[in-house]
C-alpha cells in the first residue's frame, strides 16, 4: 500500500528515539563517564541514539583503527635504539598514494648500504591510512598509530612527518596495539628459532665434515 515504507521508515526513528531514553534511564549518571558503559554503547548492542561531548569526552579507539603510521625501535639494554627499519623501501613502493620517501646512506669505508634509513618522511595530509605499508612489511617496523588529533595551521611545517616524529618505540606499539604486538613477537620469536636451528645445521654438518677429514 502507499505509503507503509514511510510509515516504517518513521518507526524505526521514533523505535530509536525512544531507546535512548531508555538506555538514559539504564545507565543514569554513567552514561558517558563509565567504561562499561562506553563500551556498551560502542557495541552492536547499543540502543538508541548518544552524543559525545568532544573534545572533553572521546570513543574509546578499537584496537585496529587506524590512523598516521609511525617506526618502530627496540631499546637496548645499553641504552641505545636498534631501528627496525632497513630502508629496503617496500612500503613505499606499496604507498598508493605514494606518501612515503626514504633517503639511504652507504658506509663511507665500504660503500655498502647502511641497513637503515638515514631519513624517513611521510606527507601525512595525503596518506590514505590504508594501512598496507604496515601490511607489507617484512620486519614488523612500520605500524599504524591511533592519533587522530593532528590539526595545524601550516601542512608544510607540521604535517610533513620525519624520522623524529614517527619514531617511537616497541612499548609504545605494544600499548595501544596489544593484540597485534603479541603476534608480531610470537612472528619475530619463530624466526629467531628457524634462524637459530638453520645455523646450528649448519655447524652440525661442518662438523662432522670435519671429522671426516680428519679420519
Amino acid at each position: 500500500m502507499y505509503g507503509v515504507g514511510l510509515v516504517k521508515g518513521m518507526g524505526v526513528t521514533i523505535k530509536h528515539f525512544v531507546n535512548t531514553y531508555v538506555d538514559d534511564l539504564r545507565w543514569f549518571g554513567r552514561r558517558y563517564y563509565n567504561p562499561e558503559a562506553f563500551a556498551v554503547r560502542q557495541s552492536p548492542q547499543a540502543q538508541g541514539i548518544f552524543t559525545v561531548q568532544y573534545p572533553e569526552e572521546k570513543l574509546i579507539m578499537p584496537e585496529e583503527f587506524r590512523y598516521i603510521p609511525f617506526l618502530i625501535y627496540d631499546e637496548l639494554e645499553d641504552g641505545t635504539r636498534q631501528d627496525r627499519c632497513t630502508s629496503c623501501g617496500i612500503c613505499a613502493k606499496v604507498c598508493p598514494p605514494q606518501c612515503i620517501w626514504i633517503v639511504r646512506s652507504d658506509d663511507p669505508e665500504t660503500g655498502r648500504p647502511i641497513p637503515e634509513p638515514s631519513e624517513f618522511f611521510i606527507d601525512i595530509d595525503i596518506c590514505m591510512n590504508c594501512g598496507l605499508c604496515s601490511e607489507y612489511c617484512p620486519f614488523e617496523a612500520i605500524r599504524m598509530d591511533h592519533d587522530y588529533e593532528i590539526s595545524t595551521y601550516d601542512r608544510f611545517s607540521e604535517n610533513i612527518y620525519n624520522k623524529e616524529k614517527l619514531d617511537k618505540p616497541a612499548s609504545f606499539y605494544a600499548a595501544v596495539r596489544p593484540l597485534n604486538y603479541a603476534i608480531d613477537e610470537a612472528a619475530i620469536a619463530e624466526k629467531v628459532a628457524k634462524k637459530a636451528a638453520k645455523e646450528a645445521a649448519r655447524k652440525q654438518r661442518q662438523a662432522e665434515k670435519d671429522r671426516k677429514t680428519d679420519e
